[in-house]
């Protein structure tokens, strides 16, 4: 604890050089240096639309209040569907478990459609 404390006033004058790139350096090595890279995990990567709807619509045909033969893709859940505002809420909770991630409530409350839900949902990048 001694020896900190008798290091700090030396801390306090320390002083690190930093040099500036040359003014001759060509634009395409500055902006190379500046621009950040991210690996495909930190991005994230979208679904297909194709495939969110296969499964998005097998989703919901395995609700147990939902007739199958009444499932398409431009399915509305109120209006062709049947299904009142809780059946929504646990369709929406159903989604979130087959694509493992977590639909913010303010988004979850406009899902009223599996086209809507297929149109979050590919464009979420943590959709699996």
């Amino acid at each position: 604890m001694a020896a900190s404390r008798s290091t700090l006033p030396l801390m306090k004058y320390l002083r690190v050089r930093v040099d500036a790139l040359p003014r001759n350096t060509p634009l395409t090595l500055a902006s190379n240096l500046l621009i950040r890279r991210f690996s495909e995990e930190v991005r994230g990567c979208f679904l297909d639309k194709s495939e969110v709807t296969d499964r998005v619509v097998s989703c919901v045909k395995n609700f147990q209040k939902v007739d199958p033969s009444k499932v398409n893709p431009n399915a509305h859940f109120q209006n062709d569907l049947g299904l009142d505002s809780l059946d929504s809420v646990e369709i929406v909770m159903a989604l979130e478990e087959e694509f493992g991630f977590e639909i913010p409530d303010n988004e979850a409350d406009k899902i009223n459609s599996i086209k809507l839900a297929v149109d979050f949902i590919a464009s979420h990048p943590q959709a699996k």
